[in-house]
Order: structure tokens, then C-alpha cells, then sequence
């Protein structure tokens, strides 16, 4: 019975609560005039009927004023000092109302000391009946709601904002504070308590507090990464406020909590864009963009977008997926007032007629190529479509591009193309080794190519799939142990793919500097405990999610690399490396190209491997063929001569 009286209370409409703070002040206003007398007088027994008409004026004067002041609107359960500062304004008010009244009317029996108590005792009893009242309500919402009780890392302005922005809602409620700063700890903004971070683990545990939310925008990758590993060990969720870039450029509001950005658990600070690079790449001229729709293309397109090109060239084989990249950017350059003409075309890097054609009827001055097959299990099933788009489809757009005489050519590569443990590494490295044999026999395009890892949120990457696996309950799937990969963020990659073009001098292989490995079972481990759950392992039987190990699939290293070599150079960026390496003549390419051509067309893998075996260097595949038509073929076979040769020893005698 007391759960369901306190409920209604809560649930009650705002025009009955708002009935409910007139009558209180109704009430409350003479009572602080008669405690006046009283105190005045020093006696609570005094003939007060000498005063009657002004204890009935005294609600009829203070109600509209204060009503006028905006009291009645204002929610009580989120009263803060500028509350406090508007019902000081109204008894103000109030007081002078009356005391101008009495002079006026000449009533002499009537103390002017009264007057000065009287606001003191108002103040008190307004003001201290909404704190009480405030208070009583925070009391209910914790006691009789369904909200989740969280903890704000960060005092600040944004964390004051998150708290006051959440308290308003239906999901969370804020109930502590955590911050860094000596001078806040300890003190109560807006009724939240202010702890500090060593006292982390018992708060958590006396406030039954099971997220934590980060609200310090502004701060750094790396201070960040500190707090996060602080808030590891803790079990709870560790959740995270949109970053200030976004929150200036009004892509999210506050209190669009999110998970912790891989970004954060790297703790690398992306390097801030170099505006006269872009320009000089990009900006006036047209651009053309291969692979348009994907992870690298796509986000390529916003950027170059940004830098405002003359023209913007949108070439992929998916109709749907250019569909969407073209509607996105439209929509983009509304928002950005850019006022780029953006063309799409459909149609494969293969068909090098169709190239040559768009590349010279608009005078593209800069092509960035990312359009290839990059999965390397999917082309380790499929090796002769892989070398055809990946090695060809290369060969046929970058030679339509000098006959259009492209100025610019940009090679998206990976670090997979570096001693390639398979087919997908190998062709990226055959077509590193087709540009700059054409770099070296013409002289209308500059050729380079961009050499990064993994980059995080592109289509395949394992952050998501961790993330979607912990969501249904485990396992986490990881290869190997030891399986370690380099990480960049799309936007920092595709931003110095860009830069890169305004330093290439034509046969250059760029590395982009990604920091140091990841090691991905610590990344899967870290991932859960921030999710506020524990791994299931042998020293924590009764844990939550558990991590297996599936084995390294076809194709794949433990540890990726960027270089073949070890001669590296700088840039005039420090992000961009420059790397000499063994390259190939022209001559020696086409007789590569023309027996890896004949091998396709005859569906002889074997020959596929020995030609990228003998022309990329490093090049050690580590299993057998697992090429689906490949492995149906040799069942065939098998299975043939299996069939034969129980013919034979059922009739030796037949031919």
C-alpha cells in the first residue's frame, strides 16, 4: 500500500502538483508573518486579531508574484541555485509589496523591524519546503522507479549537463559524481555527491551502481585510455558521451550515451588534418574515387567532399551501395554548402574501355583506387576472381588513367601486401609492382600507393563483431592467442591517403605510422570487462563470457607488417612514411601479367602460385589450395578415380 500512495505521488499530473505548491505557499506565507510577530514579540500567545486583514492579504499579494516569477513552472525535482535565487527575487518582492502597503494605508501599529523577519523566515520556509520537496522526490525515484543507477566520470560542465539531462529522462539516474579534481571532491552539485576516484570501487558497491558513464569530451586519447584501464578491473559497464568534435558540429546530443570507442582503448590521438595538404590534393579539382561505397571509399568521399573539389566521381560495381554513398553526399554537401558536382558511375575496374572513357570525357585530374576483394578467407575460395579484380582490374584502371593522362593515381594498399601469407596480400603486392612499373615507362601520371593495417569500424572488423558477440552472451571468437594486428580509425586513414598525394613524386609506397600492435585476445578481454561482465576462463569458472579460440583460418599471419625492407624515410608529414623498395621493369611485369592471364583462363591454380610465387617477394602460402571450385574439382577427380579403379579390379581384363 505505501509503494502504490508513493507512486501516484510521483506519477501525479503537473497541474495538480502545481495546485499543490500554491496552496503550500497559501499557507506557508502567513505562517512566516505570524512567526515574525512571534519572534518579534517573543511570545506565540499574542493577540494577533490587530492584524488579521494583512495575514489574508499576505497569500493573495504572494501567490501571483510568485507565480509571475515562474516558481509553479519550474519541476521541483530539478531545482538547482538559480531555484534558490528566483524564490530569494519573489519573497523580495513579496516583502516590498507589503511594506508599501502598510505605508501607504499609514497603519503605524505595525513594526518595520516585522518586515525585515519576515523575510528572512519566508525565504526560509518557501525555499526550504521545494529542497524538502525535492529531496523527497529524488528519495522516490531511487526508491520506486526502474531507472538504472549510474556514476558520471567528470564534474565538469559536461558532466553537469549529462546529469541534468538524464535526470529528466526514464532511463538513467545519476547518483555520483567521480572526478580527478582535488578541489571538487567532496562537495554536492545539483544533490549529486562528488567522490574521488580511489574511493571508486566502494561507491560503486554502496550506491549499487552499475554503469559508469564518461563525460570529458574534451580531454585526450591517452588520459582517457588512463581512466578506462582504472575503470577495467571494476564490474561495472563503462559507457561514454559523444566526442566534442561531435557535439560542436551537432551530429549528437549529450546524452547519446554510447560504448567506449575503440579509439579510446588504443589511446592514440588522431593527427589533426594538414588543411594545405588537402587543398593541394584535392581542392578545385576532379576527383574520382574507385570502390566509392565501401569502408575506405566512402569515407575517402566525405573528406575529399569537405576539401570542396570541382567534381566529385563516384565509381563502384554495387548499384545499391553507390545508390546510398551518392544520396549520403548530396545530403552532406547541403549541410556543408558545397557546391561540388557529384557524378555516379556504374561499372567494374576491369572494363578498361569504360574507364578510359569517364576518366577523359571529365578530365579527372586525381583517382584514388580502393576498389579490390580485401576479405582474405573469401579470396582464398575464390583465387582466380581475387587476381582478376585485384591484379587486372588494377593493370586495366591504371593504364586507362595514363591514356586519359590522370595526373595523380592512388594505390589504397595493406599491410597484408608485405611478405603475404596469401592470395588477397599477394595481388595487392603485384599491383604495388604494376604501378611502379608503369611509373617508370610514361610520364602523364604521377603513381603511388598508400600501405596501412586494419582500420577500425570498415566492413569485417573485429571490434564490431566483439561487440555484437558479448551483446547475445558469448563466445568471443578469437583466431589465435597471440593473433596481433595494427589498428587506425577510417578518418585518419582516409585523411592521410589524401595527404599523401600532395607529396607523391611518382613509384612511391607510403606507410602510414599506426603505433603499435594490438594484441586481440587482450582487446576481447577489455572489451567485456568494460561491458561490466567477466571472462569465463579457468581461474573464473562462473564467468560471463567466454573466449575461444577458433585457429587461424587460411591465409592469415599472427602478426601483420608494414615493411619489406628497412629502408624508411620521412615526409613532410609525420604521419606518412616514405619506403624504398625492390621494384620491377615494365618488360618483366607484362610477361608476369601475361602468365598469370593464361593461368586464369585455364583454371590452373597451381600455375597462379607459382607465378606469385616467383614475382612477389616474401610470397609463402601456408596451406593447401582451399579454392571452392579448386577442392570440388580434385573431389571430382577423386571420386572418378575411385570409380575406375574399382572397375579395373572388378575387370582387369578391360580397356
Amino acid at each position: 500500500m505505501p509503494n502504490f500512495v508513493h507512486t501516484r505521488i510521483l506519477h501525479l499530473p503537473r497541474k495538480y502538483k502545481r495546485i499543490i505548491m500554491m496552496l503550500a505557499d497559501g499557507l506557508m506565507i502567513p505562517f512566516a508573518l505570524w512567526s515574525a510577530f512571534a519572534l518579534y514579540l517573543s511570545s506565540v500567545t499574542y493577540d494577533s486579531s490587530q492584524y488579521l486583514w494583512l495575514f489574508i492579504a499576505a497569500p493573495l499579494i504572494s501567490v501571483p508574484i510568485l507565480g509571475r516569477l515562474g516558481l509553479y513552472r519550474a519541476v521541483v525535482r530539478y531545482m538547482g541555485p538559480q531555484a534558490a535565487f528566483a524564490v530569494l527575487k519573489g519573497v523580495t518582492l513579496v516583502t516590498v509589496v507589503m511594506m508599501i502597503s502598510v505605508l501607504m494605508l499609514k497603519i503605524t501599529a505595525i513594526p518595520r523591524s516585522i518586515f525585515v523577519i519576515f523575510w528572512l523566515i519566508a525565504v526560509l520556509y518557501v525555499g526550504g519546503s521545494r529542497f524538502l520537496v525535492r529531496a523527497y522526490f529524488h528519495w522516490l525515484i531511487k526508491s520506486y522507479t526502474e531507472r538504472q543507477l549510474v556514476a558520471i566520470y567528470g564534474a565538469g560542465s559536461a558532466g553537469m549537463q549529462l546529469a541534468s539531462a538524464l535526470s529528466s529522462g526514464s532511463d538513467y539516474l545519476p547518483v555520483a559524481y567521480i572526478d580527478d579534481n582535488p578541489v571538487t571532491r567532496g562537495s554536492v552539485i545539483n544533490g549529486i555527491q562528488v567522490y574521488a576516484p580511489d574511493n571508486l570501487e566502494q561507491v560503486l558497491k554502496n550506491l549499487k551502481i552499475k554503469q559508469v558513464l564518461l563525460a570529458m569530451p574534451s580531454i585526450s586519447r591517452v588520459q582517457r585510455q588512463a581512466i578506462i584501464d582504472r575503470l577495467e578491473s571494476l564490474p561495472v559497464y563503462v559507457r561514454t558521451v559523444p566526442s566534442m568534435p561531435d557535439l560542436v558540429a551537432g551530429k549528437v546530443r549529450l546524452d547519446e550515451i554510447q560504448d567506449v570507442d575503440i579509439e579510446d582503448l588504443l589511446g592514440r590521438d588522431a593527427v589533426p588534418a594538414n588543411q594545405m595538404l588537402l587543398a593541394k590534393a584535392v581542392s578545385g579539382k576532379t576527383v574520382m574515387v574507385t570502390g566509392a561505397a565501401g569502408s575506405i571509399g566512402s569515407e575517402l568521399c566525405r573528406q575529399i567532399l569537405s576539401a570542396e573539389p570541382k567534381r566529385l566521381l563516384l565509381f563502384e560495381i554495387s548499384e545499391y551501395g553507390l545508390y546510398s554513398i551518392e544520396k549520403e553526399l548530396r545530403s552532406l554537401a547541403r549541410e556543408q554548402s558545397c557546391e561540388v558536382e557529384i557524378i555516379s558511375m556504374l561499372g567494374s575496374i576491369q572494363n578498361g574501355v569504360l574507364s578510359e572513357k569517364i576518366m577523359a570525357q571529365f578530365k579527372v585530374d586525381v583517382v584514388f583506387h580502393t576498389a579490390a576483394y580485401k576479405h582474405v578467407p573469401l579470396v582464398e575460395h575464390n583465387i582466380i576472381e581475387g587476381v582478376r579484380n585485384n591484379v587486372f582490374g588494377t593493370l586495366a584502371f591504371a593504364q586507362a588513367a595514363a591514356k586519359a593522362k590522370v595526373k595523380s593515381f592512388v594505390l589504397i594498399s595493406t599491410d597484408k601486401a608485405v611478405r603475404p601469407t596469401n592470395v588477397m596480400g599477394a595481388t595487392k603486392r603485384l599491383s604495388e609492382l604494376i604501378l611502379q612499373g608503369l611509373s617508370q615507362q610514361q610520364e602523364n601520371t604521377c603513381f603511388s600507393m598508400v600501405r596501412f593495417g586494419n582500420v577500425l569500424g570498415s566492413s569485417g572488423s573485429v571490434v564490431p563483431l566483439f561487440r555484437k558477440q558479448i551483446n547475445h552472451g558469448g563466445p568471443v571468437t578469437v583466431t589465435h592467442p597471440e593473433v596481433s594486428r595494427y589498428f587506425m580509425t577510417i578518418p585518419e586513414a582516409a585523411q592521410l591517403v589524401i595527404e599523401s598525394t600532395s607529396i607523391a613524386q611518382g613509384g612511391d609506397v607510403f606507410v602510414l605510422d599506426m603505433g603499435e600492435h594490438v594484441n586481440i585476445v587482450d582487446l576481447a578481454r577489455k572489451m567485456v570487462h568494460l561491458m561490466g561482465l567477466e571472462v569465463r576462463d579457468e581461474e573464473h569458472p562462473h564467468g560471463d563470457i567466454e573466449i575461444q579460440f577458433t585457429g587461424l583460418r587460411p591465409g592469415e599471419k599472427l602478426r601483420e607488417e608494414l615493411l619489406i625492407g628497412e629502408n624508411l624515410a620521412g615526409t613532410e608529414h609525420s604521419k606518412i612514411l616514405r619506403t624504398e623498395e625492390a621494384t620491377m621493369t615494365w618488360q618483366d611485369v607484362q610477361h608476369i601479367v601475361a602468365a598469370l592471364d593464361q593461368a586464369c583462363d585455364e583454371f590452373d591454380y597451381e600455375k597462379i602460385r607459382n607465378v606469385l610465387l616467383n614475382s612477389v617477394i616474401g610470397f609463402k602460402p601456408q596451406h593447401a589450395f582451399v579454392d571452392s571450385i579448386y577442392v570440388k574439382s580434385a573431389q571430382i577427380i577423386e571420386k572418378e578415380s575411385a570409380a575406375k579403379a574399382k572397375v579395373t579390379k572388378l575387370y582387369p581384363n578391360t580397356k
